[in-house]
């Protein structure tokens, strides 16, 4: 690094929610990824990566829900399975309410109703590392690590949600 370089150190708490695959896991959704409590999964469900979920967006950590809720907040999503990660990153804001008991939604849109937890999303279904969605497909444990950032313009432009 050169002297001129700056950087800032944040500190993260990190929420792990586990779910599981399944072998009608897709993946092929363009617009969302979502993780939910059901046992199963039918062929249509193209967005779903994980069924048998420990938690929906009701049961994330109050602090998780509380500072994705600033505006200007950038959440992160680390996705694990068989030793294959992917990472998506996204906004947080005001208008998630993150009360479905069931469902985790992940979406590229501003669109947000019960079950969204991210919004302007980097990746959707289609996009994840398609080693872990094999992994999935085989029935494989998914690890789902989620973080916020705290609000900041180094990220993604300030947007209201």
């Amino acid at each position: 690094m050169d002297g001129n370089t700056t950087y800032r150190t944040i500190e993260a708490r990190w929420v792990k929610v586990t779910a599981w695959g399944h072998h009608n896991v897709k993946a092929t959704h363009k617009s969302t990824f979502e993780v939910t409590m059901d046992e199963d999964l039918t062929p249509r469900g193209d967005c779903i990566v994980g069924v048998r979920a420990s938690t929906g967006a009701l049961g994330l950590p109050p602090w998780f829900r509380e500072e994705a809720r600033r505006p200007g907040s950038i959440i992160v999503a680390v996705l694990c399975s068989s030793g294959v990660c992917d990472s998506v990153a996204g906004q947080g804001g005001p208008g998630l309410e993150m009360s479905d008991p069931s469902r985790m939604i992940f979406r590229r849109s501003t669109y947000t109703e019960p079950a969204t937890v991210m919004v302007r999303a980097s990746k959707a279904a289609r996009d994840l590392d398609r080693r872990l969605v094999e992994s999935l497909r085989r029935g494989a444990r998914l690890d789902l690590y989620l973080t916020v950032l705290p609000p900041g313009d180094d990220y993604i432009p300030d947007t209201e949600v």
